[in-house]
């Protein structure tokens, strides 16, 4: 059951895919949402010296949260009429910190819900807002729906892709997707070279077993791809299906703890076309 959700709402980039997202979302499980919007003190505004150069060091930086703060607020004001205008239960806040702490502090605070929405990053925007998707995934310990920046228009779950492997992590997405599951339409699970590649006793054929004693009926597409054609396979599948939703495992450690994220997974953060939940 969804009833508690989290959303990250960005501060250098726009904040209507995953306002318009969020709001729909929380609406169509009748749940309640929390907005959280930070402004990014830049780091290097943050050493103070000593004597007179410190004070206007710390003239900067005052000004530095100032303006971080407007950002924040900014943001956040664009949540709170779209929430208040859609009716739901929703409570949201701004505030200033530093990118890491920020980081931090929402994996964390994502932790406690059962759902916490993010907007992709965007390469072609240099910005703090693009390395919190990726930390809130790896922290978190839950789902994390990902909404592309190109998305607009209201959110819904009608047509889902499921990425299916046989692995632990994909196993670990489709129990956090189950109330999505619930009330989509069709489902399609989509897997590559599953002979050589899915567990026999975690193959489709047995996830479909398994979804249709929850009166979840689910069609299999098995492709052939190498290593380097599953990402483009796998949006392609989602046009070609006219998907509203890829679920999905994520692989990889934390950016914080200099690791990088798998390439699949990081690969579909840099290009997906339609929201993507994933679990890690």
């Amino acid at each position: 059951m969804i009833k508690d959700i989290l959303v990250h709402i960005p501060t250098e980039r726009s904040a209507r895919p995953v306002v318009d997202a969020s709001v729909a979302l929380a609406a169509s499980f009748n749940a309640h949402l929390d907005a959280v919007a930070i402004g990014y003190i830049s780091t290097s505004t943050a050493y103070v010296m000593d004597g007179s150069a410190g004070a206007a060091v710390a003239a900067v930086f005052e000004m530095e949260q100032e303006r971080a703060a407007q950002r924040a607020a900014a943001a956040i004001a664009i949540f709170d009429t779209e929430a208040r205008n859609a009716g739901i239960s929703y409570r949201s806040r701004s505030a200033e910190d530093m990118p890491a702490d920020a980081a931090a502090s929402i994996g964390a605070a994502a932790r406690l819900y059962d759902l916490t929405i993010v907007l992709q990053p965007d390469a072609e925007q240099k910005t703090f807002d693009n390395n919190i998707p990726a930390e809130i995934l790896l922290q978190s310990g839950g789902p994390v729906l990902i909404v592309p920046h190109i998305f607009r228009g209201v959110f819904k779950a009608k047509r889902i892709g499921i990425c299916w492997d046989g692995s632990r992590l994909a196993a670990r997405a489709v129990r956090d997707a189950r109330p999505l599951l619930a009330q989509a339409d069709t489902l399609i699970a989509i897997s590559f070279n599953e002979t050589d590649r899915v567990p026999a006793d975690a193959s489709s054929d047995k996830l479909a077993t398994h979804l249709a004693r929850a009166g979840l009926p689910i069609r299999h597409i098995d492709l052939p791809a190498a290593r380097s054609e599953i990402q483009p396979s796998i949006l392609s599948v989602a046009a070609d299906e006219t998907l509203d939703l890829l679920v999905m495992g994520a692989y990889g450690h934390s950016r914080l703890q200099e690791g990088i994220l798998g390439g699949v997974t990081r690969e579909m953060l840099q290009t997906m076309t339609v929201p993507t939940l994933m679990s890690h």
